[in-house]
């Protein structure tokens, strides 16, 4: 009992120089991708913000490459003292399980906060028989294998949630990757591929000048950017549900009251009205929760995703 008392003395002791004295030097914020990627600006974004509110320089820096395993392996192995963090996106989770040689657990990263939703949509060549999604995956029963659905790449969150989708329907499609929106975008508008999940703020443009068709959104309900498309859930895929998300993670052993200081400061900044609003004009659900939500939010991202890359047989390495 007495080494129990000492031990906790010691822990509270040594914690108070992070809590009185955090940060004192610039933070490096490690983007998983490149200059220019959704997760590099928001990162920017958030960082520039932290830099006024915490008085010390959040200096992004990207390090992209195997589907943002390089900047999480990275982060993992820094010294767990709030100076190196991880935007983390849906490929963290995705890459945990579809990567089979990590050298790092993804479940041990300190979730800091999760910053964003946004739903992805199902878009479609214009020219594509099926107007709605019960259409859709009759036509896919009806036609097994000769529905093409395009990615970014494998193993993205993109591809993933179209295994997924093949999963839940029970329907039969082809993946095709791309190295990027543009040539996906452009084969879809061609009829090269018929449809194809991507995020919704990419997708918006196309759909306003009638270049794709919505057929759906991959949230549990309607977004209001879309409101006349249904999510799949409302059109029959039962509880489908998938999201793009954004947010920070810290090293595995990031003191708590670390993690606590740097979530009260980037939920504040989420909180102003100019950068909630461009966040919502891009798509997003603001969500700025707690560490302890954040954690319980990565564990369900990691069960859902390595559900449907055992069940696709789907491998990144």
């Amino acid at each position: 009992m007495q080494r129990f008392f000492a031990a906790a003395i010691f822990a509270l002791f040594v914690s108070q120089p992070f809590a009185q004295g955090y940060p004192n030097k610039p933070v490096k914020v490690i983007v998983p991708f490149a200059t220019g990627a959704a997760s590099d600006t928001i990162g920017r974004l958030m960082s520039d913000r932290l830099t006024q509110a915490m008085g010390q320089p959040f200096i992004v820096e990207n390090r992209p490459g195997a589907g943002g395993t390089i900047a999480n392996e990275f982060v993992s192995k820094s010294p767990p003292d709030g100076y190196t963090l991880l935007i983390s996106t849906a490929a963290l989770p995705i890459a945990g399980v579809a990567f089979r040689n990590l050298k790092y657990d993804t479940a041990a990263f300190s979730s800091i906060t999760v910053m964003t939703h946004s739903p992805l949509a199902l878009a479609a060549n214009p020219n594509f028989p099926p107007r709605t999604v019960r259409e859709f995956i009759d036509y896919a029963k009806a036609n097994p294998g000769k529905v093409n659905f395009g990615s970014l790449g494998i193993a993205t969150s993109h591809h993933v949630t179209g295994e997924k989708l093949k999963l839940d329907a029970g329907i039969d499609m082809v993946h095709v990757p791309y190295k990027g929106s543009g040539a996906a975008h452009g084969d879809l508008m061609g009829g090269q591929i018929q449809v194809m999940f991507d995020n919704l703020v990419a997708l918006l443009p196309h759909f306003k000048s009638g270049k794709l068709r919505p057929l759906a959104v991959s949230s549990l309900k309607r977004h209001p950017l879309l409101p006349d498309v249904p999510s799949l859930s409302e059109a029959g895929v039962k509880d489908f549900e998938a999201v793009a998300w954004f947010g920070f993670v810290a090293p595995p052993g990031t003191p708590r009251d670390i993690v606590n200081r740097l979530n009260a400061e980037l939920v504040k900044v989420l909180q102003i009205p100019e950068i909630r609003q461009r966040l919502v004009d891009g798509g997003s659900e603001v969500i700025g929760n707690a560490p302890e939500a954040a954690d319980r939010f990565l564990a369900t991202e990691l069960a859902r995703w390595g559900t449907v890359v055992k069940a696709a047989n789907i491998t990144a390495d």
